[in-house]
């Protein structure tokens, strides 16, 4: 071969390389980028989802918005992951609280390999879509699905940072035996994962401690119109309606049962246990005694702090599980600083060891992906204002 030859042969080789780097594409949500030093750093996507549309829609914005404050805290601190600045970037969905739209997000999530997932907010969602992460390795921390089903699956990639519906419907169903003295219960569920999980929870400890289930219905998270329903409750003259459901079906539900001149108290969980519950039950909320599967901000050791910097943020004050959205993203950050990587599997794997004291208090994680211990909260209603009235530890936790 000439000298000519090997040199054409080398130019080609060169320009073949070239293309070949050229054609190279980086991960979409960990790529290197200039600060305004000039020197690199890792930006990694952490995604969240909830429903930012529909009756719930409020509540996933709620959440959104505190998991975007944990990044903007963070971002402002400063995370070094491997001696290298790492930049969080939140990537907020909609699954519009519905099951299939969930997965296909889960889906989207992994093809843009986010180093986790905050969400979902439903049960109903959360547990179909776990499947999806666990393939890809990816954690999933649900600040407010409740459902127990969701970290009984076997995924290790299951977390929550609140009480599950195990812990939720006994407190309620105590509270129901022993405050109120009820002997006879109608139970009503909006059949989701969500609702009916709660509602079965709650039936189970009430029938335990000697109450008799006396009618047994069933809605959806859609209805509007619950007439027919309390009618029938109406003829078994229970002492107390236990009604699991989200307070966009809650709230109507209350109203309507005044409006037929059922002023039996009402029970629900945390996702009727809101300020819009009041808007929509109206006078009536008053006969409304509802369940958080946490501790209230005021009560967490670094509530107060947290809902002053919320509220001068979002220009609103706290709906539902911001803090716990917060405290999740906090979760992962520490996860890939004793990790010492943003490579998902890794940061996974690092969650089971987590020892982190957060806004809402001590989170550590039993086999299941549960918090260790924590608290339920119960709520009542004075002149349609939240009020507290109770709190049930579990676990060793104290408060």
């Amino acid at each position: 071969m000439n000298n000519l030859a090997k040199l054409t042969l080398v130019g080609i080789s060169l320009t073949s390389l070239t293309l070949m780097g050229c054609g190279r594409k980086e991960q979409p949500s960990q790529h290197a980028t200039q600060d305004e030093a000039g020197s690199a750093e890792e930006v990694v996507k952490i995604g969240h989802v909830g429903p930012l549309t529909g009756g719930s829609s409020h509540l996933g914005k709620d959440n959104e918005n505190g998991a975007r404050l944990a990044v903007e805290d963070i971002n402002k601190t400063g995370l070094v992951i491997g001696g290298r600045k790492v930049r969080l970037e939140l990537d907020g969905e909609d699954d519009a609280a519905d099951p299939k739209t969930g997965t296909q997000i889960a889906q989207k999530f992994v093809d843009e390999h986010v180093v986790a997932v905050i969400g979902h907010l439903n049960s109903g969602v959360s547990i179909p879509a776990s499947r999806i992460y666990n393939e890809a390795n990816i954690a999933e921390i649900s600040p407010s699905s409740t459902n127990p089903d969701y970290t009984k699956q076997g995924y290790r990639s299951a977390y929550r940072v609140v009480a599950t519906d195990a812990q939720q419907g006994p407190a309620l169903g105590g509270y129901a035996l022993r405050s109120l003295g009820a002997k006879t219960i109608a139970v009503v569920d909006d059949a989701t994962a969500y609702g009916k999980g709660l509602a079965d929870e709650f039936a189970k400890a009430a029938q335990a401690g000697g109450a008799r289930i006396v009618a047994r219905e069933a809605t959806t998270d859609k209805a509007t119109d619950f007439r027919a329903i309390l009618t029938a409750i109406k003829s078994a003259h229970p002492d107390v309606i236990m009604f699991g459901g989200m307070d966009s079906t809650v709230g109507p539900f209350i109203r309507q049962a005044a409006a037929l001149g059922l002023n039996t108290r009402v029970l629900s969980g945390d996702g009727a246990c809101t300020e819009k519950v009041a808007e929509l039950a109206g006078d009536s909320v008053n006969i409304l005694v509802c369940s958080e599967a946490s501790l209230a901000v005021s009560r967490m050791p670094k509530g107060a702090e947290f809902q002053k910097r919320f509220e001068a943020r979002f220009n609103g004050p706290i709906l539902f599980n911001a803090p716990f959205a917060y405290d999740a993203v906090y979760v992962i950050a520490d996860a890939m600083r004793r990790a010492n990587t943003t490579d998902a599997a890794k940061v996974l794997a690092a969650l089971p060891a987590t020892d982190y004291n957060g806004v809402i208090g001590h989170i550590a994680f039993d086999a299941h992906g549960d918090m260790k211990a924590g608290a339920i909260t119960l709520y009542h209603y004075q002149d349609k204002k939240k009020t507290l009235l109770d709190v049930v530890k579990y676990g060793n936790a104290s408060t």
